[in-house]
């Protein structure tokens, strides 16, 4: 005897395809909207329509967007001789945060990953090739990718792939996050941390 009707059942299983909600949590969202207000559930609903009808990618720089070219791409006062190559959408954000960086962007929407079956044709590393011939020409790439095996694996590529290139081609650094004590960083972080050491100024 099956105890959920379809269409709970139904809504369980497709929150469970999110990533990092597993069928507990998906189980307990489902009778949290059947609890709600009619106006929340039909306000959900409204949103996942308005984000597959309105939001669309740039066919530039491949970030989120509701105008095709995006905001960041069409921004005359943007730096277009630097762009900054990142995995994911929510990583322009991150970096926009910061107030710091004021280039173009390229999105990936991943990482070089063959246990998953993911290659650098899945990704949008072959459209960055010519954005590098854009006027005025682009005189650095900064790979963002996380540092992580999968993302240095694709700063890798990418690196290989601007080889003999006129553009300068450079990391974000990587160290000791601020705030954070020396006795809960790893190796690999402590190494990075004085091998990148700065002169105090």
């Amino acid at each position: 005897m099956q105890l959920l009707v379809e269409p709970v059942a139904r809504l369980i299983d497709e929150f469970s395809r999110l990533p990092g909600i597993g069928p507990k949590t998906a189980s307990r969202l489902v009778f949290y909207l059947l609890r709600a207000p009619e106006e929340q559930a039909q306000s959900l609903a409204d949103a996942l329509r308005d984000l597959r009808a309105r939001i669309t990618f740039c066919s530039i720089c491949f970030n989120i967007t509701e105008s095709d070219p995006c905001a960041v791409c069409t921004d005359e006062k943007r730096d277009r001789s630097v762009i900054c190559v990142v995995e994911e959408p929510l990583d322009v954000i991150a970096i926009e945060r910061t107030r710091d960086y004021h280039g173009l962007y390229h999105v990936l929407h991943g990482t070089i990953a063959p246990v998953e079956g993911i290659g650098p044709d899945e990704l949008h590393i072959a459209d960055l090739l010519p954005r590098l011939d854009a006027m005025p020409p682009v005189r650095e790439v900064i790979i963002a990718t996380n540092p992580n095996m999968e993302g240095e694996a694709t700063a890798m590529y990418i690196a290989r792939q601007l080889e003999g290139r006129d553009v300068r081609v450079t990391r974000l650094a990587r160290g000791l996050p601020v705030g954070g004590d020396l006795e809960y960083a790893d190796e690999v972080t402590l190494s990075r941390a004085l091998s990148g050491r700065q002169t105090m100024e």
